[in-house]
């Protein structure tokens, strides 16, 4: 071994033990040495730092744009072992990193930018303070609401930009909470989630950071390739998901779904966006659930999607889901099918499925699923008859409009048997609307009730009741003549309604017969609103 050889051996190993190890028995070895280190931290960077360390008596001049080089090629080179007069060079490395907190804002981001570059496990725990320093300085910066600028290299630790103006618009006073967004956009999607989740933990404002993933996305998606698309929508989904829902906006998770459309993610993350999207369906709008198809799917839109996102919303149970928001989706679906109603690729199964899924208690009215079913009738003319009757299973005919009803009853789109089931859930309710009491003479004395009897003169009624309507002799003052008129009205109402419900059943009980002696009663249908 020559000289300057020993002489390298001999300051080496006094700091760092790996080299101690690797050579403390071959001092007295001929020939030349050759050490390769194929996994260096920093490459021939971080061992020329580490060289100058060692042959400058244990002195470096460490600052924030190599401390963590430093630190890295200290913890690869094993230089931890206390020195008689001077620290090691992992010693110096962490007095150093206690005094991050007193960096410059450009400082850290120096440091964060190397760090990331190592890519060796020893970072991690030098990431993860870095990003907590970050952290604790937009709170700060928050909870001061101060104007920082955009980039710069000054020394305060906090970028300040006076204000002079007593009222500034909503634009500036978001600006200064978002100002550090482009500082930030060189982290990888993997440092961006360890610095979301230590925002999560410090009690951030939830939107703000959801502000800064999409932005992040956007300005990243520009130059990235397919696969890291696919990590970084990942990213924000995943960071999305952890985050309070009721801070994230339903558009925001829409727009998230409209860039996942066209890439492979994971079903993890997937499922995760559905949920988020299910649990927040009452405030979707129409457009948002028109999401096309995907590649191989005949029909339009994605209705296997949106059952989904039913799915998602309704599992969150009577606890979350109140009857407002649930009358709020039930009208928003009821939309939707009218809008797939027309595809003619639709299958008959998923059309029943979205009519299905919404529990009858939401729906006040059938009157809207009743005129996208028609519409889906019209268009897909060749359903068999079981197939027609399977679609109005999904009519509750007792919720559907007097108009309604009667518009089924001539439509013949419809099966038989499902116009029968209107009309006779109609004569119920007009049973129903009518106020029918027993004819007794507790009501003699009333002003209200002596015209009873003459409504129902010259019938033959079989029960013993009558219908009470409301006329006669009025003994109202002049300022209540409109009442009067309106009172007028109502007893004209009920004296047709009731007309209306005895031609119902007397058009009843001929189909009753007709159907008796084998004939068809489909046709006699129509009759009842002439």
């Amino acid at each position: 071994m020559c000289s300057s050889d020993s002489m390298f051996l001999t300051v080496i190993t006094q700091y760092s033990n790996k080299f101690a190890r690797l050579f403390g028995k071959s001092s007295g070895a001929t020939g030349k040495l050759k050490v390769i280190f194929h996994d260096f931290p920093g490459g021939a960077e971080g061992f020329e730092l580490m060289l100058k360390f060692c042959y400058n008596n244990g002195t470096a001049d460490i600052n924030p744009s190599n401390l963590f080089l430093a630190r890295c090629a200290a913890e690869y080179m094993e230089m931890k072992e206390p020195m008689a007069d001077v620290s090691n060079l992992l010693e110096q490395t962490e007095k150093s990193l206690q005094e991050i907190s007193y960096w410059t804002w450009s400082d850290i981001l120096i440091g964060l930018k190397q760090c990331q570059s190592l890519l060796v496990p020893d970072s991690s725990v030098m990431v993860e303070r870095c990003l907590d320093t970050i952290v604790g300085r937009l709170v700060l910066a928050s909870e001061a609401s101060p104007c920082p600028s955009t980039s710069s290299t000054d020394s305060s630790w906090v970028r300040y930009s006076c204000d002079s103006k007593s009222t500034e618009s909503v634009k500036t006073s978001f600006s200064r909470l978002t100002w550090w967004f482009e500082d930030l956009l060189f982290l990888s999607p993997l440092l961006v989630a360890m610095l979301v989740k230590s925002m999560l933990l410090r009690k951030m404002d939830h939107l703000v950071i959801s502000k800064f993933l999409l932005y992040y996305q956007k300005a990243k998606f520009s130059t990235a390739t397919t696969h890291e698309k696919c990590k970084i929508i990942e990213m924000v989904i995943d960071m999305h998901y952890d985050m309070d829902l009721s801070c994230v906006p339903c558009k925001t998770l829409f727009g998230i779904l409209r860039v996942t459309l066209g890439l492979n993610i994971s079903k993890c993350s997937r499922n995760k966006l559905e949920t988020m999207i299910g649990s927040q369906l009452d405030q979707a709008t129409l457009d948002n659930l028109l999401v096309p198809s995907p590649h191989g799917i005949s029909y339009l839109y994605d209705v296997n999607l949106i059952l989904r996102f039913l799915k998602a919303f309704l599992r969150r149970g009577n606890s979350l889901v109140t009857p407002i928001r649930m009358r709020k989706v039930a009208s928003l679906i009821d939309l939707y099918i009218a809008e797939i109603a027309p595809d003619p690729c639709l299958k008959t199964s998923k059309f029943l499925a979205l009519a299905t899924a919404i529990p009858d208690s939401a729906r006040d009215s059938y009157d809207e699923l009743y005129h996208a079913m028609d519409m889906y009738l019209e268009v897909h003319t060749q359903l068999s008859q079981e197939e027609r009757l399977k679609i109005c299973c999904g009519l509750n005919f007792e919720k559907l409009s007097p108009q309604a009803c009667l518009h089924l009853s001539q439509n013949k789109k419809f099966p038989s048997k499902s116009t029968v089931q209107a009309l006779i859930s109609q004569q119920s309710k007009l049973k129903n609307l009518l106020h029918v009491i027993p004819s007794t003479s507790s009501y003699n004395d009333s002003p209200c009730s002596s015209s009873g009897a003459a409504a129902q003169k010259g019938k033959k009624d079989k029960t013993s009741e009558q219908v009470v309507l409301y006329s006669g002799n009025f003994d109202l003052s002049t300022d209540n003549e409109k009442l009067k008129a309106h009172l007028q009205g109502m007893q004209w109402r009920v004296m047709e309604l009731e007309k209306f419900c005895r031609k119902m059943q007397i058009q009843m009980a001929k189909i009753t017969k007709s159907k008796a002696s084998g004939h068809s009663y489909a046709k006699s249908l129509p009759k009842l609103c002439s």
